[in-house]
């Protein structure tokens, strides 16, 4: 939690001390990225918005996520996969909502349903039938900080660096009774992935960079999943680390029209930052690297959109999956004014 603590204490500092750390924008430097080449558009869909909406600005943005899943990698990191003996498929929509509290600091809460299938192909090979299994209900819940210690300089190679702090509440599990997904995760989408229905807390470290006419963002953040119990039993899942890297190029400013490649890793670690040993899930790791091709586009004055697919082209103790989504953002601002983050 010590991420959370400094972002209060740099916004809270206004004084001497915090400017003269530098971790606190100056409102000319604000003003000068504010004033740089940034069209609005939809930008990436696996990542948080890393620039920081000015205060009083807001943004609702629904997502469709989901994911099919026929194969699987073994014990080894590859691209060569192998037919699974489960088939799953998924869709979970999710609304993140965010909100400008000062020209510095961000609040955002996300929402989402779950609703999956599963079939045994091993039984439907053997002529026992292949009878399917399913759920749906609501998802997780996600409370989320931003804070942008430093605004990126237009005039030379300094990027924007945001620090993020995420709760993950299992309303999953605490609302509907949702059960978890085969694999034990929602499909990955713009937050960090954290295992479903498990009380999580996230820390990471965002950049991104506008060189005209690209933008270059990315992240690296940790997940520790708190114990918790299942039957009576306490239960220790493995702590996560989500990678993010998006390279955007946009070909037409106003229209807010351009594709973009984004890289996303998903890695289990065979430990947990508490020392317990790891008693649910994946014991020895996984990993899962995949890319991403996305079309944005500008759909009116406060409308954005882009949509894409996710392949994973490497993994190790993971399913092999494709991730389709889709994006809209919907841009609210003071006096019907919206200003790209």
């Amino acid at each position: 939690m010590g991420i959370l603590f400094l972002t209060f204490g740099l916004e809270t500092t206004s004084g001497p001390v915090g400017y003269a750390w530098d971790w606190v924008p100056t409102e000319e430097e604000i003003r000068r990225y504010r004033q740089s080449w940034n069209p609005l558009s939809n930008g990436p869909i696996f990542i948080s918005g890393v620039d920081i909406h000015p205060r009083g600005q807001f943004t609702f943005h629904p997502f469709l996520f989901s994911q099919v899943s026929e194969k699987r990698f073994g014990n080894d990191l590859t691209v060569n996969s192998q037919p699974s003996p489960i088939h799953t498929y998924q869709i979970a929509p999710v609304v993140t909502m965010a909100y400008g509290l000062t020209n510095h600091l961000e609040l955002n809460v996300g929402l989402s349903g779950s609703f999956w299938w599963a079939r045994s192909t091993t039984q439907l090979n053997q002529g026992q039938g292949g009878p399917w299994t399913t759920d749906s209900g609501v998802g997780d819940t996600q409370i989320y900080l931003k804070y942008r210690p430093i605004v990126q300089d237009p005039n030379g190679w300094r990027p924007s660096v945001t620090t993020f702090n995420m709760i993950v509440l299992p309303t999953s599990r605490w609302i509907t009774g949702s059960e978890s997904p085969p694999g034990g995760f929602a499909p990955l989408g713009r937050l960090p992935a954290s295992r479903f229905g498990s009380l999580t807390w996230t820390e990471g470290v965002m950049f991104r960079k506008n060189l005209r006419p690209f933008r270059l963002s990315g992240g690296v953040f940790y997940s520790y999943h708190l114990p918790g119990s299942d039957a009576g039993q306490s239960t220790y899942p493995a702590d996560i680390i989500n990678t993010r890297l998006i390279i955007e190029h946009l070909l037409n400013d106003d229209r807010g029209f351009g594709y973009n490649l984004e890289f996303v890793g998903f890695h289990g670690l065979p430990w947990r930052a508490d020392g317990h040993p790891i008693n649910v899930g994946q014991r020895n790791g996984f990993n899962s690297l995949g890319v991403q091709p996305t079309i944005q586009y500008r759909l009116g004055d406060h409308w954005v959109g882009a949509a894409g697919v996710l392949f994973t082209v490497a993994g190790q103790n993971v399913q092999d999956a494709i991730f389709p989504n889709f994006s809209i953002y919907y841009y609210w601002g003071k006096g019907g004014r919206v200003i790209m983050r």
